[in-house]
């Protein structure tokens, strides 16, 4: 994959930026408003809950600091990829293994084709540029759902939440999550494409393997995440 995708940038011209387009708009855009929906709870939850310990503590402001870095650090990321997995994963598997059915592979071999090169680098490439935008626009959605369930629960005003995100919450935070995102997107990508080639001339292994790629990717994204937060631990990032 990183030899293709490095020979695919020293010469543009075999870029397949159509098919890029065209799995950023089937693979990310249309995922967003679930990923905003969830993003907006999730986040809400977790501040409403981290607010409402705080205050039996009687520190219920410091409830901005903590949910603001978990969300820009772990959950806006994560949120992002967990949905993208079970999403994307599954459905790379699937086309690959219906093209394998209906002999579009090999087609696609007896033509010389480079299978890299035309199946997975679109989707590689889609899911890696467009993953950091996602997790940035899920960052907000996350934050302004603290703010709102902070206000409605607790009256920390809009304001309030703003200026102690300023004072307390650094930008190492939020590139923290930027700096997982390609990460978790080139996981998802390899796994669903990867698990899509092993599907068999069959129904019953189209549907067994989809299933299988999600679970992998899920757990591909659970340990990425864990080995970043080891190494921004120890780097103290």
């Amino acid at each position: 994959m990183l030899y293709f995708l490095f020979l695919s940038i020293t010469n543009p011209k075999t870029i397949r930026f159509k098919a890029i387009a065209y799995h950023i708009y089937h693979g990310v855009i249309t995922a967003m408003p679930i990923i905003f929906i969830v993003s907006f709870i999730v986040g809400g939850v977790i501040a409403y809950q981290g607010a409402a310990t705080l205050q039996r503590m009687g520190f219920p402001q410091a409830s901005v600091e903590m949910t603001a870095k978990l969300t820009l650090r772990e959950i806006g990321p994560f949120v992002v990829a967990l949905i993208v997995a079970g999403r994307s994963a599954s459905a790379y598997t699937a086309q690959i293994g219906v093209m394998k059915m209906t002999e579009e592979i090999s087609a696609m071999r007896t033509m010389n084709f480079n299978l890299l090169n035309f199946i997975v680098l679109p989707r590689f490439i889609a899911l890696v540029i467009s993953f950091p935008l996602m997790v940035f626009l899920s960052d907000l959605v996350s934050i302004f759902g603290c703010m709102v369930f902070l206000k409605a629960g607790f009256g920390i005003t809009f304001g309030d939440y703003i200026s102690q995100l300023k004072e307390f919450v650094g930008m190492n935070s939020f590139w923290t999550g930027i700096i997982k995102a390609p990460f978790y997107a080139a996981t998802i990508v390899i796994i669903g494409c990867f698990v899509g080639f092993r599907v068999e001339n069959s129904t019953q292994s189209v549907g067994e393997k989809t299933t299988t790629s999600v679970v992998y990717a899920l757990f591909g994204v659970i340990l990425v995440n864990a080995i970043f937060s080891l190494i921004f631990t120890e780097l103290r990032f």
